[in-house]
């Protein structure tokens, strides 16, 4: 059997077709060719449109139905960007262009309503404070366009719009409304207190399904838009990063993966329903998450990391390309002579309590660091970003001995993962995995054709093990970099 994945990321969408039998990639195609913008209108905001994500989606399967026959594909699977708001209309049009994830406008709305759930209520039930995630988002619209809020049939997550393209069908899951903070993880089931809180008519809502089950079957009308067959089943929808452990085979408790495109993510899953005292980590429903075996997603998230690394690109090196980006970062010495990067300049950081700090070079001299320095310098600081993360979650009870990763992004860089590595004190093995075919498989999964992960992933091996090498002075620069960082938290 044939199975598309489909990976709607911030910067573009990525769909690869899995043969189930080989687990070999037969395709793979990505749009936009470079990345996607986001629309700031205002400082702290981002959006991007859902018919834009569509219409990428359809270019680049198009450059794989050259390649593949599409009408021999058995069931599809989407992975996306995490926390984004989409609102449709009765006849399933978008309402407005979706606030994403790094958008920060929400923050005080969530702040106002922890403080009216309360902290014992959001930290057992909900596992997180309400924050800046999608139903703070949903209230934002509520309050500023009241109109258009008035027109709202449904609030979906950004993979739950690509369920309803795909076959007119709107569904969500246990685990997409916890990562939106609409999931009462006591009751196992829609927060009546978060609706009630926020003033939401739960019939916005839309039905609830495992995320490893039938969501729909492509229609007639997206089957002649895309060149499919019609009737083919759509399996199985997650967010990114729960998309991504499911790609790295983390599935039971202990296991841990670590992603470092736009942003940067540990995620480690546990099986009990854990919550940060002060919602710095976050934790979700797993995709395998069930009423009656909890698996839940502890994600760390960092927004200023990869692009921290895309907007040096843009601004000091637009003529390279990240190998050689990664090959002149190589060439300055360790610790960037003294050159400091804090790289958290894509919104408010959730581990610094929805705290917008900006990004900054410290101790940059003019006439001693090069681009080289500069380079360097962000990718230790991302580095140190990880390692500050990983000791909040080492307070809550994880102390991992490996992480497993995808060999994409910036752990193509041997600089970057191997000072991750050190920094951390935590082995890495890399694996040959992106979203679109984490999705691929999850179809898989979804449809019956594997009956489980360990049939899924057979005996594929890791790529290669990035071991520790103790490092005096990275973690000399290591205290100097947070000692800052600690001053810009104060300022």
């Amino acid at each position: 059997m044939l199975l598309l994945g489909i990976d709607i990321g911030t910067s573009s969408v990525k769909v690869s077709v899995l043969d189930g039998e080989t687990g070999k990639v037969k395709a793979a195609a990505t749009w936009p060719e470079t990345e996607a913008p986001v629309k700031a209108l205002k400082p702290g905001w981002a959006e991007q449109s859902p018919n834009d994500w569509w219409d990428h989606f359809k270019k680049a399967l198009e450059k794989i139905s050259a390649i593949v026959h599409l009408e021999e594909i058995g069931a599809v699977g989407i992975a996306y960007q995490m926390h984004g708001l989409v609102l449709t209309d009765v006849n399933g049009n978008v309402l407005r262009d979706s606030i994403i994830w790094c958008d920060s406008r929400a923050v005080p709305y969530g702040d106002a309503a922890a403080a009216k759930l309360g902290e014992t209520y959001c930290r057992k039930h909900l596992l997180n404070d309400p924050g800046n995630f999608t139903a703070a988002k949903l209230a934002w619209v509520k309050e500023h366009e009241s109109d258009l809020y008035k027109r709202i049939h449904k609030m979906m997550l950004p993979g739950d719009y690509f369920g309803l393209r795909l076959t007119g069908n709107v569904t969500t899951s246990a685990s997409a409304l916890s990562e939106g903070i609409f999931w009462d993880f006591i009751k196992n089931d829609v927060s009546t207190e978060v609706l009630e809180v926020f003033g939401f008519d739960k019939k916005i809502i839309p039905e609830i399904r495992p995320v490893m089950s039938e969501h729909g079957q492509v229609s007639a009308a997206a089957a002649a838009e895309l060149g499919l067959r019609s009737g083919i089943p759509v399996t199985y929808k997650a967010g990114d990063q729960p998309n991504n452990a499911l790609s790295l085979n983390v599935m039971e408790p202990g296991e841990v993966a670590a992603t470092a495109g736009t942003s940067g993510v540990i995620y480690a899953v546990t099986d009990e329903l854990l919550a940060d005292k002060r919602s710095r980590v976050n934790s979700f429903a797993h995709v395998s998450y069930s009423e009656h075996e909890k698996r839940i997603g502890v994600l760390l998230c960092i927004n200023g990391t990869g692009s921290m690394n895309s907007w040096l690109k843009r601004s000091m090196g637009n003529s390279l390309s990240y190998i050689d980006i990664n090959e002149l970062a190589a060439t300055a010495p360790e610790g960037s002579d003294g050159l400091l990067v804090l790289p958290f300049g894509n919104g408010a950081e959730r581990i610094f309590e929805n705290k917008v700090t900006g990004a900054r070079f410290v101790d940059l001299d003019l006439n001693r660091h090069t681009q080289a320095h500069c380079f360097r310098a962000a990718q230790e600081g991302i580095a140190f970003a990880f390692r500050y993360g990983l000791d909040i979650l080492r307070e809550n009870g994880f102390a991992p001995s490996v992480i497993r990763a995808g060999y994409a992004n910036m752990f193509l860089s041997p600089l970057f993962a191997q000072t991750f590595v050190n920094i951390t004190g935590v082995a890495v093995e890399l694996h040959s995995s992106d979203g679109s075919v984490g999705a691929a498989i999850g179809a898989g999964l979804g449809v019956g054709y594997y009956k489980s992960a360990g049939e899924a992933f057979g005996n594929k091996k890791a790529l290669k093990l990035i071991t520790h090498k103790r490092d005096s002075l990275l973690e000399t620069t290591y205290v100097r970099w947070k000692n800052e960082l600690n001053q810009s938290l104060q300022a």
